[in-house]
């Protein structure tokens, strides 16, 4: 067994008898995740908004993994209908939902707004999953030890929470709103952590990580002229500072399944400023534990999409 600081996919436990969502595991990090997870046994289903894509993805798999066990649920992260009937597919048996990873997403697009006309990237980097996990919570608190993994990126340190503009419609910056959105992202992670605490869900657990500097097709949507031309010099960067999709799933991989995950940690490459190499646990910079913002912000996703965490709101308990 590797140290815990040299985790690698050789280090995944087994998954059998798991069911695990990942959502945009059609490409990237999600696909590499979930390739690895069907490996070690777990039924995934892959939420992804393209079901063409989704279902290429899942022949990929096959070609290596002959009897991946895999479903796939249409799920378009900027739209709340969308999300709603993603959930009720997955929360409508009695099957417990052992793990969702929250890992679509989009960066530095140009000025959009959602279905529901919520700021693009924050709509679907952060509202769309806040939505799908409070839709699906039921599912996950009757596994025996729910885990939900929510996908950030170093950019989450430059990331500051504009609630007086919290949907860029007074000033739009493609990577200020991607930058908000990632700490968003752990700022959901860490209140989340705390709620199961406080409902007393000892067995529930809240991680976050991030993938590092790894080539995926994340950046293909920031459009043309010197984005592309930003998009192809990042390409171009040595292998020590950029690495394959499949060494940046690995810090999902361990927040997933590591026996040893708690709530609230965050895992991400151990080298070269968590750049490249095998996944540790590592620190977000400290807005991301700022109870006030992450409470703020949680009141704010609440009334923007409607979906209120019942199932640990403490009146429900």
């Amino acid at each position: 067994m590797a140290s815990k600081n040299e985790w690698t996919a050789v280090d995944v436990p087994d998954q059998s008898g798991k069911r695990i969502v990942i959502t945009g595991a059609n490409s990237g990090i999600g696909l590499e995740a979930a390739r690895v997870l069907a490996d070690r046994g777990a039924h995934v289903v892959m939420a992804c908004r393209s079901s063409d894509k989704a279902e290429a993805a899942a022949e990929e798999i096959r070609a290596t993994v002959p009897d991946a066990s895999l479903e796939i649920v249409a799920l378009d992260l900027g739209s709340l209908d969308s999300v709603k009937e993603a959930a009720a597919v997955i929360t409508n048996d009695d099957r417990p939902l052992d793990t969702l990873i929250n890992n679509a997403g989009i960066m530095a697009v140009p000025h959009g707004t959602t279905t529901d006309g919520f700021e693009l990237q924050l709509g679907t980097n952060h509202l769309g999953h806040f939505a799908f996990t409070g839709q699906v919570l039921s599912a996950l608190l009757v596994a025996e030890t729910p885990r939900v993994v929510t996908v950030s990126s170093n950019a989450h340190k430059m990331g500051k929470m504009n609630f007086d503009d919290l949907q860029s419609e007074k000033k739009y910056s493609r990577f200020g709103a991607y930058a908000q959105s990632k700490l968003a992202n752990l700022l959901f992670t860490m209140e989340l952590a705390r709620r199961f605490r406080r409902a007393g869900l000892d067995d529930a657990i809240s991680v976050g990580c991030h993938p590092g500097a790894s080539s995926t097709n994340l950046a293909s949507g920031m459009g043309e002229g010197r984005w592309d031309r930003l998009t192809s010099m990042a390409e171009k960067l040595p292998a020590t500072m950029v690495q394959s999709a499949a060494d940046g799933a690995l810090p999902t991989l361990r927040a997933a399944t590591d026996p040893g995950a708690a709530n609230g940690d965050y895992y991400g490459p151990s080298k070269r400023f968590e750049m490249v190499g095998p996944a540790s646990k590592v620190k977000p910079r400290r807005s991301a534990f700022d109870v006030h913002d992450a409470r703020g912000l949680w009141e704010a996703s609440i009334e923007l999409t409607g979906v209120d965490f019942a199932e640990i709101h403490p009146d429900n308990l």
